[in-house]
């Protein structure tokens, strides 16, 4: 800082942007107004200045700065009497007069800051502590204007550091649309700052176009990477069958995933839901772990060390992300109340049609799980740090396996005419031996035909069998064929 500098903010009248002393003692008038200048009550956005060594008409005292008060001042920063920690600089202006300590303190974005407990701000010149609702006033402006992780600049990198030519080609046609596009003539930088992929501030991109574009995320933030593990078992403690990461921007590892839970974990069988029906039951369904990883990724924290995982087990998986319930999300309103913990990440999700964001995907996967005889998913939102789920398969119990042998067994013993008479009550239960007598001539293209008596003694044979039952009458009954 020149003379110059240091006299125009000297200039300045003592409001609460500037405090003017001569004591080099007292450390808790310099702390408190740090903390005050921290605070910001007036919300200028502006920097405070404590100036030691200046009379209260402006005058330069006269003082020597020496290097034991310098840190003195300087170590206020890290102390721990002032949390958050203050974003201060300290530094010595040499005038003809004397020396000036400058300490410069730039706003909190996360107030109330407080000095040993309390909540110091400037009300004009005056320093005082906070009262509740001035307290309660810098808590919302910090929850009104704190961004989420993926908003903010990532000051380490450039635009070197993510995939310009996917984001050109391939995303801004996915969310802006054509006529705005072609009409766009701004700068890439201004066109990314505009969805919030780019700071113009500090000229870097923002977190969230490294999580999604970015050609080396790991770098930026160690834990954004998939680990998947096969464990031998049901416990952590079983060998390790397979293992395998997803590292990379999630641009290009989210159709990996895709595929992966496609073809590596679902697989399908049969099992009987009627005496001639079969129905294909997963051990997961797919758009279950889908539904579920799609939404891992989406909220977990990417400031974590901890990677996602997806462990699965010999009957169940589990699926676990740093990072527990968000904002307005609590326990006791899950999974009725959501909240955004990456908002850019969840649009551009969104915009490639991963999420729908419509709050609705935990009630979707106990749908489809019902749908496959799977047990209910297991959500345990009790966990501080992390967010994890529980997914078994359908259970295949001995009755099962029983049932299996026994619909081959019975099948075998029918004769063609038998199916065929099962397959039309099927489709009408209340067909008549008659009716069926009509259309078995039809399907088994038999010239002679196929009398009513020789269908009413196959009805009573599957009757005998326990195949089909009659219920109702002759006239409104219907055949009903029991599972």
């Amino acid at each position: 800082m020149t003379k110059e500098e240091l006299q125009k903010i000297i200039a300045i009248d003592e409001g609460f942007r500037i405090e003017l002393t001569t004591s080099t003692g007292n450390m808790d008038k310099f702390q408190e107004a740090i903390c005050a200048f921290a605070n910001d009550m007036p919300g200028s956005g502006k920097k405070g200045y404590l100036l030691i060594g200046v009379y209260d008409d402006g005058k330069i005292s006269g003082m020597k700065v020496d290097d034991a008060l310098m840190k003195r001042i300087s170590g206020i920063r890290s102390d721990g009497n002032i949390l958050p920690l203050p974003v201060m600089t300290t530094e010595k202006v040499q005038t003809d007069e004397g020396d000036v300590l400058v300490v410069e303190v730039t706003p909190s974005f996360d107030t109330p800051v407080r000095y040993r407990g309390r909540t110091f701000i400037r009300i004009g010149p005056r320093r005082d502590i906070a009262s509740a609702e001035e307290e309660r006033i810098l808590a919302e402006r910090c929850a009104a204007s704190l961004p989420t992780y993926d908003t903010r600049p990532c000051r380490e990198a450039t635009l070197d550091d993510i995939d310009i030519d996917t984001i050109i080609k391939e995303y801004l046609p996915k969310a802006i649309d054509a006529e705005t596009l072609a009409t766009d003539k701004r700068p890439l930088n201004e066109q990314l700052a505009s969805l919030r992929l780019f700071n113009m501030q500090w000229d870097c991109p923002t977190y969230a176009a490294l999580i999604m574009f970015g050609k080396n995320p790991r770098y930026f933030m160690p834990g954004a990477y998939i680990q998947f593990v096969r464990f031998k078992g049901n416990t952590n403690g079983g060998e390790i069958l397979n293992e395998r990461r997803f590292e990379g921007c999630l641009y290009k590892i989210l159709p990996q995933l895709e595929n992966f839970i496609r073809d590596g974990i679902v697989t399908k069988r049969p099992v009987p839901i009627s005496i001639l029906r079969e129905k294909d039951v997963q051990n997961y369904p797919y758009k279950v772990l889908r539904e579920l990883m799609m939404n891992a990724v989406m909220h977990r924290d990417y400031q974590a060390n901890m990677p996602t995982r997806l462990y699965q087990y010999d009957h169940h998986i589990e699926i676990m992300n740093p990072g527990g319930l968000y904002g307005q999300a609590r326990p006791e309103n899950f999974p009725h109340v959501n909240d955004y913990r990456n908002s850019v990440l969840a649009e551009m999700m969104k915009n490639l049609n991963y999420v729908n964001m419509f709050n609705h995907g935990v009630s979707e996967v106990q749908g489809l799980l019902k749908e496959n005889q799977s047990p209910a998913a297991e959500f345990n939102v009790n966990l501080v740090t992390a967010f994890s789920v529980v997914v078994r398969e359908p259970k295949d119990d001995d009755t099962t396996n029983v049932a299996k042998d026994v619909v081959k067994d019975v099948v075998k013993e029918l004769s063609e005419r038998q199916k065929i008479i099962l397959d039309f009550i099927a489709e009408n239960p209340t067909l008549t031996a008659k009716e069926m007598s009509e259309k078995m001539s039809e399907k088994m293209s038999e010239k002679t035909g196929i009398v009513p008596r020789t269908i009413q003694r196959d009805l009573a044979d599957l009757q005998t069998k326990g195949i089909i039952v009659r219920e109702g009458g002759r006239k409104e009954g219907k055949w009903v064929i029991k599972s």
